[in-house]
Parts: C-alpha cells; structure tokens; sequence
C-alpha cells in the first residue's frame, strides 16, 4: 500500500514537473490601440452650444420657433436651446430626433431618412428602441468619420424643416469638424 501511495505521489510531482505552461490566452476581439486603448473624439460645449444657436437662428429666418437639442455620442444632453413660443412637446422630440440620429447614424444619414425606410409619420408608433423615434429632424455629427454627437429640430411645421435647422447648424461649423 505505501508503496502505490509513493508511486502515485511520485508520478504526479514528476508529471507537474514535465508539464509546459498553458499559452496567453487569446483576447476577442482582438485588442487594438497602444494597450487596448480607442481613441475617440468628443463634442465640445462650446462646439455644440455654436451648433444649436445657428440651428436656431435659421429655424427663426424660415419663421419658426423651435427647440433644439445637441446630444455627445453616448445619447447625453451637451446643448439645448428652447425658443419662445415652442410647445411642450418638442423638449422630448428634440432629444429624440438627435439620439436617433447618433443611433442609426451608420445606416441612415438623417432621422428623416430612417423615417422614409420605415413609411412612418409623427402618428406612427415608437420602434423598438427607446428613444429612437421615425421623424425627420435630427442629423448625426461627424468628425472625419466619426460620430461625435447628434442635432434635434422641434417645432417647425414639418420634419424636413426641422431638419434642415439642423443641418444649418453643423454647416456653421463645417471647418472644425473636417
């Protein structure tokens, strides 16, 4: 007996012994970056607040009142502008105008165009994803690219009009975002 408790004992100090050490283990998805590090841009509040006064001010020249909403890439408010006269409504539809935009902004150029794709209309039902509405009116910002944030336009008569605020609120920055 104490002789198989020595052969056994034997055999597996000698087997940890021989024994290779298991390879790193592989990350997926790879890493990529300096240390597993991405680099991204982000929206300035001096940025986004430029965008939605010039948003403003174009709505106003078209004789509109409306709100706007200047959201950074990860849904969250960076700028937010209410005109007077603008109903309650339009606090939440800016916002959801321009998370939408962010959202499907690698599939669809605008929330305008997601809403074409699907046939909505402001009456249509919300889709499956909170916050993400079938409405004309909010434009991804990009830089070189990348999305960096989201414009929202409420209150002009019409998603196209709202849209076109918005997109006149980039186009005042244009040369900082290339």
């Amino acid at each position: 007996m104490r002789r198989i408790a020595f052969t056994l004992a034997f055999s597996l100090t000698a087997t940890s012994a021989l024994a290779q050490p298991l390879p790193a283990q592989a990350s997926y998805p790879p890493v990529t970056g300096a240390k597993g590090v991405v680099q991204t841009h982000a929206l300035s509040m001096e940025l986004a607040d430029r965008i939605a006064h010039a948003a403003i001010d174009q709505c106003r020249k078209m004789g509109y009142r409306t709100t706007i909403a200047v959201l950074d890439s990860s849904g969250a408010m960076k700028a937010f502008l209410r005109d007077d006269g603008t109903g309650p409504h339009t606090i939440g539809l800016a916002r959801d105008k321009a998370y939408t935009a962010i959202t499907l902004a690698n599939r669809f150029a605008t929330s305008g165009t997601f809403a074409t794709a699907r046939n909505s209309t402001l009456g249509s039902p919300k889709t499956n994803i909170e916050g993400v509405v079938g409405v004309a009116g909010g434009v991804p910002i990009k830089y070189r690219g990348e999305t960096i944030g989201g414009i929202g336009s409420s209150g002009a008569v019409g998603g196209d009009k709202d849209e076109i605020c918005s997109q006149a609120g980039i186009d005042a920055v244009a040369d900082q975002l290339k």
